[in-house]
C-alpha cells in the first residue's frame, strides 16, 4: 500500500540499543559481528532505510563502543544512564529525546539493536498501516506471530515514558483497544541475537 507523502504522518524512529547483554555472555552482543558488521549497526540501518525520521538510538551498556559501530550512520544518540534496571528505562529515554526536538511526531517505531534481520520495508509497513488508520499500536507480525518492531501512537507517550522494570510496551499492544498486527512476509521480525548461537 503507498501512501501519499503530503498525507504522510510525522513517525520517528527509535532503536533499543543499551542492554547489557546477559545472555550473550561476556561479549556485547550488539558488537558481534554478522557478515562483518556490528549487528546493532545493521539494525540501525533498517531504520535509516525506512521513512522514518529522525532515527534516535538509545545508548548505555558501553555506550562508546556501541555508539562506535554506528558512526557515520544518519542517527541522533541518547544516553540511558539507568540501563541497567531494564528495557523500559531505554524506552522512556527515547521517547523524551524525541519529545525534546523542535517538532512533534504522530508516533514512533521502536525496534531492537538485537534484530538485526528486519527488512526496512517491514518498518514502512507499520507506517502505511498507521497512516491507513489500522490502529494507533501496532505490531509487525510474521506466520500469525508478533514481532517487533513496534509503531505507538504519541497518545501512549506518556505511558511509554512512565512504564517501569523491562515490561516496554507490551501492556499496551496486548490491552489496548487501538492495537493491531500488521501481517508482514519478513521472518526477521521474529529473529533476535540473544547467544552466539543466534549468529
Amino acid at each position: 500500500m503507498t501512501v501519499d507523502p503530503s498525507d504522510s504522518p510525522a513517525v520517528a524512529g527509535l532503536l533499543l540499543a543499551a542492554g547489557t547483554s546477559s545472555r550473550f555472555g561476556n561479549e556485547n552482543k550488539l558488537l558481534a559481528t554478522l557478515e562483518g558488521e556490528p549487528i546493532v549497526r545493521q539494525a540501525a540501518r533498517t531504520l535509516v532505510r525506512s521513512g522514518v525520521e529522525p532515527v534516535v538510538v538509545v545508548l548505555g551498556h558501553e555506550a562508546d563502543r556501541v555508539g562506535d559501530a554506528i558512526e557515520g550512520l544518519p542517527v541522533e544518540t541518547a544516553v540511558n544512564e539507568a540501563y541497567d534496571t531494564g528495557q523500559a528505562s531505554s524506552l522512556r529515554t527515547g521517547i523524551r529525546a524525541i519529545r525534546g526536538r523542535d517538532r512533534e511526531y504522530d508516533a514512533a517505531v521502536i525496534a531492537l539493536g538485537d534484530m538485526p534481520f528486519v527488512a526496512p520495508s517491514t518498518v514502512d509497513s507499520l507506517v502505511s498501516a498507521y497512516a491507513a488508520d489500522a490502529g494507533d499500536a501496532l505490531a509487525a507480525a510474521f506466520d500469525g506471530e508478533r514481532g517487533n518492531p513496534v509503531l505507538f501512537d504519541e497518545r501512549f507517550f506518556d505511558a511509554l515514558a512512565d512504564v517501569d522494570g523491562d515490561i516496554g510496551g507490551r501492556e499496551i499492544l496486548r490491552e489496548s483497544d487501538a492495537s493491531a498486527l500488521v501481517p508482514v512476509d519478513d521472518p526477521g521480525v521474529r529473529r533476535d541475537i540473544d547467544s552466539p548461537d543466534d549468529l
